[in-house]
């Protein structure tokens, strides 16, 4: 089991996960689980956290950065925590919207 960040992007309220950084950005926000660093320790789980929540004071692109647990299953990453899966896919009225729509239609 391991950890990543995740947080809510201030503009659209979209729920995002702190990724691998590209190019000369320090810190890099996606919005697909896959997409997240994962770290496999606690120590390194800090400082992911730590570097998630230093960029939400000096950008102010995010809100509330934290760690949530994750496992693979199926190749698949997927969150150990039922509240955090629904942050992950989206509304649960309406399976129309939300991160799991856009599945269905990919």
């Amino acid at each position: 089991m391991g950890q990543v960040v995740i947080a809510s992007r201030l503009s659209d309220g979209v729920v995002v996960f702190l990724s691998e950084p590209v190019g000369t950005d320090a810190v890099e926000w996606v919005t697909q689980l896959e997409g997240a660093l994962v770290s496999a320790d606690d120590a390194r789980a800090g400082e992911l956290l730590s570097l998630a929540e230093a960029d939400a004071g000096e950008r102010h692109e995010i809100v509330d950065p934290y760690l949530i647990d994750v496992e693979e299953e199926d190749g698949k990453l997927r969150p150990t925590k039922y509240r955090e899966a629904i942050r992950c896919l989206g509304p649960t009225i309406r399976p129309d919207l939300g991160k799991q729509a856009e599945a269905e239609n990919a």
